[in-house]
């Protein structure tokens, strides 16, 4: 599986009616950590497979969902499970951290 892209009208239906854990990566094309986290993300999408989907909302295309969630600074990564957040972090980072960040959670 790859990352999948979110917007304001699909946010509840990809993201909170899931039925498997969803990390929600809130990003900009213009952010540097962001492009950073983006080739990680798409690799631990394709690692987990059906086990959990990483979305990605772009902030600048979709504010309702960056603003519903209280996003000040991007990447902002939330991770929910059966509609509701379990754990959140902000900033880049490597993609061990990320994937045990995620282990940790689910």
């Amino acid at each position: 599986m790859s990352t999948v892209a979110v917007t304001d009208d699909t946010f509840d239906a990809e993201v909170k009616n899931s039925d498997i854990p969803v990390v929600v990566d809130f990003w900009a094309e213009w952010c540097g950590p962001c492009k950073q986290i983006g080739p990680a993300l798409e690799e631990l999408a394709a690692e987990y497979g059906d086990k959990v989907k990483i979305a990605k909302v772009d902030v600048d295309s979709n504010p309702n969902s960056a603003a519903a969630m209280g996003v000040r600074g991007i990447p902002a990564l939330f991770i929910f499970k059966d509609g509701q957040v379990v754990s959140n972090r902000a900033g880049a980072a490597p993609k061990a951290a990320l994937q045990s960040w995620i282990e940790e959670s689910i």
